[in-house]
């Protein structure tokens, strides 16, 4: 079987799967016109985010037998016509599920205890102590919207905390000893913090809007390791300056291209993002909660061993 790799990961994927026996092509340059012009003659892809997989490119792929997504999502493959077309689709959310539930904690306990501004001040001989005065965790209760892989990694990271953590999930019966599931409307009732762990779908695209924060009855503290469409920047802008939102650490965006790699698709700057850049109570890092020296090798050890399961 020929194996074409869109994307550079750890060098393991390669290796291993050269021992497996399969064959190994490289191609981390040609457009996406370029690779359907010649995917014909490939049984597998593996891909991060480069570009999107969809119906055309599909189409082309007369061969394919397997798409293997070095990542937790496959928002950037049209999933249902693949299945259609006898395509086995591959993600690895195993791989950086601790990453990303050590990343949400992380955030967590630096927006609390205002680490962020703390260090830029002191940088700048500024010595403020009360005006740096944290909260604790202990008391709190964490509400979870997603209770899959990062989900439940972020749970597991609490067990540490005299906290209460609740979810909620569109699958039944997903709580376990770590969590409890509940309704959204229980959620949104209780929660101190909230921490998206969805995938990206037309349900979680624009979740967290004007609508939704203000169906919180306390004012609360945003996490986001998972996808930066789920939330309408301008609304948390607003709910910010109301104080609806106490604080919000971002490591996914809104304005992110699909690829991830870059930020804009545009030079403008939106005004919401400059607000962000500026506030104290805002923490934000580029989309690498799950992107850790062990998550690379775990992310590409996964991809391996599923496609060892299924075609060896």
């Amino acid at each position: 079987m020929k194996i074409l790799h869109l994307d550079k990961n750890h060098p393991l994927l390669l290796n291993q799967l050269n021992h497996l026996g399969f064959t190994n092509y490289e191609d981390y340059t040609s457009s996406k016109s370029e690779i359907e012009a010649k995917i014909e003659v490939y049984d597998g892809i593996i891909i991060r985010s480069r570009f999107t997989i969809d119906q055309q490119f599909l189409d082309a792929a007369t061969n394919l037998k397997f798409i293997g997504r070095v990542g937790a999502g496959l928002e950037n493959i049209d999933c249902n016509y693949a299945e259609t077309k006898g395509v086995y689709l591959i993600s690895a959310p195993e791989g950086n599920r601790n990453a990303v539930g050590e990343h949400a904690l992380g955030m967590l306990l630096s927006l609390f205890n205002k680490l962020n501004k703390a260090d830029k001040e002191v940088r700048q001989g500024k010595w403020l102590r009360e005006a740096n005065r944290g909260l604790e965790l202990d008391g709190k209760t964490i509400g979870l919207i997603g209770y899959g892989n990062m989900g439940k990694a972020f749970a597991k990271k609490l067990r540490g905390f005299d906290v209460e953590v609740l979810c909620y999930d569109i699958k039944d019966n997903v709580g376990d000893e770590n969590c409890r599931q509940v309704s959204l409307e229980d959620l949104q009732e209780r929660a101190d913090v909230l921490s998206l762990h969805t995938p990206q779908t037309e349900l979680t695209k624009n979740m967290v809007n004007t609508e939704f924060i203000n169906g919180f009855k306390k004012p609360f503290w945003l996490i986001n390791t998972a996808r930066g469409k789920s939330v309408v920047t301008k609304d948390l802008v607003e709910a910010l300056k109301t104080g609806k939102i106490l604080g919000a650490g971002l490591d996914v965006l809104e304005y992110e291209k699909s690829s991830f790699e870059n930020l804009f698709t545009s030079e403008s700057i939106p005004e919401a993002f400059k607000y962000l850049i500026n506030a104290e109570n805002t923490l934000l890092t580029p989309h690498v909660a799950g992107w850790t020296v062990e998550s690379n090798i775990k992310l590409a050890q996964t991809i391996v061993d599923k496609i060892r399961a299924k075609f060896c």
